[in-house]
Order: C-alpha cells, then sequence, then structure tokens
C-alpha cells in the first residue's frame, strides 16, 4: 500500500521561516551527534520544489 502524498501550499515568507527552522533543527542535531540525514532530505525537497501561484477564494 503506498503512503499518501501530501501538498502545502506557503508564501515566499512562510518558506524562508520553514527553511530557517530546519537549519536551526539540524544544528541542535549536529550539537547532539545525531544524524540529520532526513532533515537534509527535507531541505533539498522543500528548495527544489516547484513555486505555483495560486488564487484563494474566501466564501
Amino acid at each position: 500500500m503506498r503512503t499518501p502524498k501530501y501538498h502545502i501550499y506557503l508564501t515566499n515568507e512562510e518558506r524562508s521561516e520553514v527553511l530557517k527552522s530546519l537549519i536551526d533543527l539540524k544544528n541542535s542535531f549536529i550539537e547532539q551527534g545525531r544524524y540529520t540525514d532526513v532533515i537534509d532530505e527535507i531541505i533539498v525537497k522543500l528548495s527544489c520544489a516547484r513555486k505555483k501561484n495560486i488564487k484563494v477564494k474566501y466564501i
């Protein structure tokens, strides 16, 4: 059975905040001597993700 895929839509400001938070988390893992492989994969996925402009309609 496949794992479901999730999509997240972020503004430029939100995207940069998430990236900063991931880098801070990676640095704290390095200080603790833990592996950072998963965090590295998420950072790469976030930085390589396509940027898509969408319109949001509020009802």
